[in-house]
């Protein structure tokens, strides 16, 4: 027998749950199934979110024939056999491709497909776990619409899986199945947003009481059903970059509890470099000359977990996500750097001014190198007003300190040296 999530697979899309910023009233993926002029389309986003079924409504309501391929193990000859039936009376009408996991395919093969889905004889839809713009051929993607399927609410689930337990009560067990609100709320929260993974958890739930009289979910059971964690992590998908982003972007944002969470995730996933890496750049690039020692410290904290490996590491690199959440904040350091990288790029760099030239050399006095160079430890304050950018930038500004206690030191050093500046 079929898994109860594949027996229960929406028929229309009134059924489906979820999705409602494509599928509500008067969205966009919702007019364009219900006009029956189907484009290109690409469907991303997590598993167990409705990718497929979205599909296979859009196949029924079509007179497309429909011809379904897994990228895992599809192979350029399976899109050979599917063309040859272009011009029998099979496809008609054209002919509608679901292809699955379509990041699975390489270049050539996505290429394969170019010349058909452009003159309108295949029409396809494919589905990615991964994000598009990094996974798929520009060409296909630009003669897409592109669609993402987000993460179902625990509601949303819930209300899958009842509609599970009325398919299961008729269809399959011929029982009645009771079930606690707190078991079904258990069962969804543990599917981490994967409607698919909670029917097949509850699946386990109703054949755990099958040879009862009565079926009762209680919590008891679903939590013995319910055996793998609700989290997903792929280090080389699109929840991994975003799940750093959020880690930074929190860190940055001063929210230690946000931080901590973000951090949390990446332990569960084992990622000991990411973070460590991460870590070092935010105590530069969101922290920097606000508090130069946090770069030390975190550093120190980088090397001990290192050191320690997991699960120890867990303990300095909390310490470390905690210091910089909790720290000041500047971008002085990376907005200077990358505005004198910028200058460089567009070729605004002139030539360096002769008197700072190199003349450790034999007769370097000769071509005037360092010939007008002032020395500033020879004069007050170690300082003396002298240019040192080229001509054409002479008065470029990169560093602009922030407003923080060990900035605005800086400037009160640079106004205090050239308060009786010497020339």
């Amino acid at each position: 027998m079929k898994p109860l999530a594949d027996l229960v697979r929406p028929k229309t899309l009134e059924e489906v749950v979820g999705q409602k910023h494509i599928l509500g009233k008067e969205k966009l993926l919702k007019n364009i199934i219900e006009s029956k002029h189907i484009p290109n389309m690409i469907f991303y986003g997590p598993p167990g979110t409705g990718k497929t079924t979205v599909a296979n409504i859009i196949a029924d309501s079509t007179s497309k024939r429909l011809y379904k391929l897994n990228a895992t193990n599809a192979s350029v000859k399976d899109i050979k056999n599917i063309i040859n039936d272009l011009d029998t009376f099979l496809a008609k009408d054209g002919i509608l491709l679901y292809l699955d996991e379509i990041q699975n395919f390489n270049k050539k093969q996505q290429q394969s497909l170019l010349k058909f889905i452009e003159n309108g004889q295949i029409t396809l839809i494919s589905s990615t776990t991964e994000n598009p713009y990094f996974t798929i051929f520009n060409a296909i993607i630009s003669r897409s619409t592109i669609f993402e399927f987000k993460k179902l609410q625990v509601e949303d689930i819930i209300q899958g899986l009842k509609r599970g337990i009325i398919f299961a009560e008729k269809e399959v067990v011929n029982k009645n199945i009771d079930y606690k609100d707190e078991a079904l709320e258990y069962i969804a929260n543990m599917a981490n947003g994967d409607l698919r993974t909670g029917l097949n958890n509850l699946e386990s739930a109703i054949y755990y009481s099958l040879n009862k009289d009565n079926i009762l979910i209680d919590l008891e059971i679903a939590k013995e059903c319910t055996q793998t964690s609700g989290f997903n992590y792929d280090k080389f998908g699109d929840n991994h970059y975003d799940t750093l982003s959020a880690f930074q972007k929190s860190i940055r944002g001063s929210d230690v509890d946000a931080a901590i969470h973000y951090l949390a995730r990446l332990i569960k996933a084992g990622d000991l470099t990411s973070i460590c890496r991460r870590l070092l750049v935010i105590a530069s690039e969101d922290i920097g000359l606000a508090y130069p020692n946090a770069i030390t410290i975190v550093n120190n904290c980088v090397e001990s977990a290192l050191k320690l490996g997991f699960p120890e590491a867990r303990i300095p690199l909390a310490q470390g996500v905690i210091l910089l959440a909790n720290s000041p904040k500047s971008n002085s350091a990376i907005n200077a750097i990358d505005k004198a990288l910028k200058d460089i790029d567009t070729g605004n760099i002139g030539d360096i001014p002769i008197h700072i030239k190199d003349s450790h050399y034999k007769n370097s006095a000769k071509l005037g190198r360092g010939v007008e160079y002032k020395y500033p430890h020879s004069y007050p304050n170690h300082y003396v007003e002298q240019q040192y950018l080229p001509d054409n930038i002479k008065d470029r500004k990169y560093y602009e300190p922030a407003n923080n206690k060990m900035e605005l030191k800086f400037q009160e050093f640079q106004k205090k040296i050239k308060k009786n500046k010497s020339t």
